[in-house]
């Protein structure tokens, strides 16, 4: 018998929870990672939390390349496992392990051949943090492939309803990260202090260990469908199949990426620490919207096992299910950014000025978390039914007006219309998808009649 957890029968409430608590654990994770990594290079100073802020850019926008496979198989392997085939699930792991790889080895290169042009982008002004944000990336860059590999062994395994194996293997890679982080940066136990250095190095060695945890993981489950054979002849169909599925959530991704990139550029006119405040608020931000991705990414492997098995009916219980503890979330995450963000920020960073200007981020992304929540949410169960590119598209679209509403708002709101940007797109984003969703549901267009990727 093939093991994996059935979604299509029994509490739908008691399936969500259970599939939904290790997926926000490591939602939680990942962003620990990187709060850890805060933690101690803000010891460093905010020249350091600017350099490793701007090479950070690079890291997530690699998530738009690791998209592409992640999403694509998730979705696939949770369909066909509705369907109970498993050939095909099996085919599915391998197209996704096979765009990955390439995807990883293309992207990391790509880094190290550009590395110079790409953090002079940003025209830091600063030779210190230039020089630091390059040796971040360059690191970062040579264990690309492992970076690439954790995020899409979890999306196999969640897209079969075993969200608790990622959830251990993550915990163990920020367990080492803990360990590695304070010995690396500020050389104990006998190692050289190697600064921000040492933090990438941290890093990297935690995403190997999580990958070597997932391929034995693999081996010792012995389950006939999971599979690491990334070098059998490649299903160009199926090939085709997860990177369609996956491409509207890439592109999202990467756009996402790079209009953040240019508003980077942006806040940059003021100098180092108003971007050392914005990494470290985005931090604590993520705090919601890494949790609200957690429930998109259980929305989307619950939707994906009961559209394969045709039930409906049971596909919307259980998005006004997820939506309700999205909500939750959204409006607890609000009241922590407004009413508790100088003691969040003190946690990461000393100096008065870098956290008076995070403060002022803090309260103003504070007002849209409830709608960022339900954006992500949403978009999840949108990609259950295979339905990527309209939640992607709006998304694209709303972010991309950051840019010329940045542009008029700082003429009367200084940096602040930087921040003000953000929080009214997503807050327009939430709306607008949630609103869809219902309109299509009432009219009976939101699912298709057969197995297909639809616009």
């Amino acid at each position: 018998m093939e093991r994996h957890i059935d979604l299509t029968t029994g509490s739908i409430v008691d399936k969500l929870v259970k599939l939904a608590i290790p997926i926000m654990g490591v939602s939680f994770i990942q962003t620990a990672y990187n709060l850890i990594d805060m933690m101690w290079i803000g010891r460093l100073g905010s020249n350091a939390v600017a350099a490793v802020g701007t090479a950070g850019f690079f890291t997530w926008l690699a998530e738009a390349f690791i998209m592409s496979a992640k999403l694509g198989v998730t979705i696939k392997v949770s369909q066909s496992i509705g369907q109970k085939d498993y050939d095909k699930t099996k085919s599915y792991i391998i197209s996704g392990l096979q765009i990955n790889f390439v995807l990883a080895a293309l992207y990391g290169i790509t880094l190290l051949a550009f590395h110079n042009p790409l953090v002079n982008f940003f025209n830091l002004g600063n030779t210190e943090v230039i020089q630091m944000a390059k040796t971040y990336l360059i690191t970062v860059a040579l264990g690309m492939i492992f970076f690439f590999s954790g995020p899409v062994f979890s999306g196999i395994f969640n897209g079969m309803g075993d969200s608790k194996t990622p959830f251990i293997i993550n915990t163990i890679g920020l367990v080492f990260n803990m360990i590695f982080d304070p010995v690396l940066i500020f050389g104990l136990g006998g190692f050289p202090k190697l600064g921000v250095l040492g933090a990438a190095l941290a890093t990297v060695m935690a995403q190997i260990i999580v990958t070597v945890c997932f391929i034995i993981a693999i081996i010792m489950k012995k389950v006939s469908f999971l599979t690491l054979n990334i070098f059998k002849k490649p299903k160009w169909d199926l090939i085709k199949e997860v990177a369609y599925i996956g491409l509207p959530g890439a592109l999202q991704s990467g756009l996402f990426t790079t209009f953040s990139m240019i508003i980077g550029r942006l806040v940059a006119y003021w100098g180092p620490t108003p971007i050392a405040a914005q990494k470290i608020g985005s931090q604590i931000e993520a705090l919601s919207w890494l949790t609200a991705g957690g429930f998109s990414t259980a929305i989307a492997t619950y939707v994906g096992q009961n559209y394969g098995a045709g039930k409906n009916e049971r596909i919307h219980k259980g998005v006004r299910i997820t939506m309700g503890l999205s909500a939750i979330i959204g409006a607890m995450t609000t009241l922590l950014l407004i009413f508790a963000r100088e003691p969040l920020m003190k946690i990461f960073v000393t100096e008065p000025e870098t956290i008076e200007v995070g403060k002022q981020y803090l309260l103003i992304l504070g007002y849209s978390q409830l709608f960022m929540c339900a954006e992500i949410t949403i978009t999840g169960a949108f990609n259950g039914i295979g339905r990527t590119y309209l939640p992607n598209i709006i998304s694209i679209i709303l972010t991309g007006s950051r840019i010329p509403l940045c542009l008029i708002l700082i003429k009367y709101l200084d940096l602040d219309g930087i921040w003000w940007s953000i929080s009214i797109t997503s807050i327009l984003k939430g709306i607008i998808l949630v609103s869809i969703y219902c309109y299509l549901s009432k009219q009976n267009k939101l699912i298709p009649s057969t197995l297909e990727v639809s616009i």
